[in-house]
């Protein structure tokens, strides 16, 4: 029965999908058969018939409906183009790297050790990954003028080949976006950015700060959103990137010591416009949701704390992968009538009723997003993160290759990694005209935000981020690393 209905599933997503030309083209069919019986002198005679004052509102209302709906329907945003950091060999870490300078800080015991051997032999992170100058020396540099060369480093060198990639001058940037979490310093990001490109006084500029690993959809919203109501043709700068070097936990509390086995340098700018002359992405859907509300569970899941010796750190819950889940659920909720074919829509909206009444005896049906996207970049978070979105959303191995191999490569970057992600989509020659991509990143408060984009041009070669290394991936990722 289940194998009959499978191979039915491809005809009724033809009906249900092109349901207006399912029943347009029988009624125009049948419109043209009367039209032929009445004949064309009679069609003439009847419309001469009509009313001057009826005949002006059958072609004035449609026009002016239209006109309306065209000045007031929102500007359509696009990515110009993006570009990610590029790591440099000398900032490497490999595991044995790292765990010989946890042994040698006195700060570790060998408890804690032996727990980051654990963590990182079942990270999903290989033996290229990056952190910052600073995080080398022993102990490691967490100073204030540590952590303004690692965001210089990475933010200018971002930036640097995005303005090269897109031919655009730093005097035609209209708006300003930059996010990162955990480093707020005074001057803020877009105040040193403004500085160093010798950017236009009327630049609107916003730095986000505290907003955790989804904040980079939200700078792409809040670009958006200024684009909208700015000229035509205005141009947004978004820049994403986590600032490692003065976050590096020094104590001894196992939930606080993930993040120094998972985080690792990186950025990413990309820019947006309302002209889309030369632009590569259509923007089109944005879509934020919030558990931490109403639930202190979901609040703290992540959360910015001292430990009892003092050591600030980042605690990440024991309940985080179930509160990311409700989350991603709410984020799915929201998104799915807004991306969906019409034949998803209607078997969820069939299986919804068919709970509430059969007082959920039946399994709740799984939209299955595949129909929507053609490519999937998932927050590179940790190997746990994208096994249970990928379970979830029932995607196979390579939907999430380009989440698994990004964690690998460059670790968990925070909010730039699905930049890092969307590069190796197209780094692998995947991407195509037409094709949909979905961006979904998860952060502390606790937020899960997606976006939605449509390719209009691919990038013309594999140049960016991975341009050194794409020839060895994908790689196999054991369970368990052993060394």
């Amino acid at each position: 029965m289940a194998e009959q209905l499978k191979r039915l599933k491809p005809v009724y997503q033809l009906l249900v999908n092109n349901i207006l030309a399912v029943i347009a083209v029988p009624l125009a069919a049948v419109a043209l058969v009367k039209a032929a019986e009445v004949g064309p002198e009679e069609i003439l005679a009847r419309a001469c018939a009509l009313r001057p004052a009826h005949a002006f509102l059958a072609v004035f209302l449609p026009l002016a409906a239209a006109a309306l709906y065209l000045k007031l329907r929102p500007r359509a945003v696009y990515l110009v183009d993006y570009a990610c950091f590029r790591t440099n060999p000398n900032c490497r870490v490999p595991f044995a790297t790292f765990l010989e300078h946890s042994r040698v800080w006195p700060g570790f015991d060998e408890r804690s050790v032996r727990f980051m051997t654990r963590l990182l032999e079942r990270s999903g992170l290989g033996e290229e990954t990056c952190l910052p100058y600073a995080q080398h020396y022993i102990p490691p540099s967490r100073d204030l003028e540590s952590s303004r060369a690692e965001v210089e480093l990475v933010v200018f060198s971002a930036i640097d080949d995005l303005l090269a990639k897109t031919n655009v001058s730093p005097q035609e940037i209209d708006i300003l976006v930059v996010n990162c979490s955990l480093f707020a310093p005074t001057p803020s990001f877009t105040d040193m950015i403004m500085h160093r490109y010798k950017l236009r006084e009327d630049v609107r500029n916003v730095h986000l700060a505290g907003m955790g690993c989804s904040a980079g959809m939200i700078s792409v919203e809040c670009a958006r959103n200024l684009l909208q109501v700015a000229p035509h043709g205005a141009k947004a700068l978004v820049v994403s990137t986590e600032t490692i070097t003065p976050n590096y936990y020094m104590g001894r509390e196992r939930a606080m010591l993930l993040p120094n086995c998972l985080f690792r340098m990186g950025g990413a700018a990309a820019l947006l416009s309302t002209d889309g002359s030369n632009a590569r992405f259509r923007l089109a859907r944005v879509v934020r949701t919030l558990r931490g509300g109403a639930s202190d569970a979901a609040y703290k899941c992540v959360y910015q704390e001292e430990d009892d010796r003092g050591n600030v750190g980042i605690n990440l819950s024991k309940d985080l992968m179930n509160i990311a889940g409700d989350a991603l659920k709410a984020n799915i909720t929201a998104m799915g009538p807004l991306v969906l074919p019409a034949s998803e829509q209607l078997l969820f909206a069939l299986s919804f009723i068919a709970r509430k009444v059969l007082n959920n005896r039946i399994k709740p049906y799984i939209p299955d997003f595949r129909t929507a996207f053609e490519h999937f970049c998932i927050h590179a978070g940790g190997r746990a993160v994208i096994d249970e979105l990928q379970r979830s959303l029932t995607l196979s191995d390579e939907q999430v290759e380009a989440s698994r191999m990004t964690l690998h490569r460059f670790g968990n970057t925070s909010s730039s990694s699905l930049w890092y992600e969307l590069a190796y989509v197209e780094a692998k020659g995947r991407m195509r005209k037409g094709d949909r991509v979905w961006m979904i990143g998860f952060g502390s408060g606790f937020k899960c935000n997606s976006a939605a984009w449509e390719c209009i041009r691919p990038a013309p070669n594999a140049d960016g981020p991975w341009a050194n290394c794409i020839h060895r991936y994908p790689v196999h990722i054991p369970d368990v690393l052993k060394h």
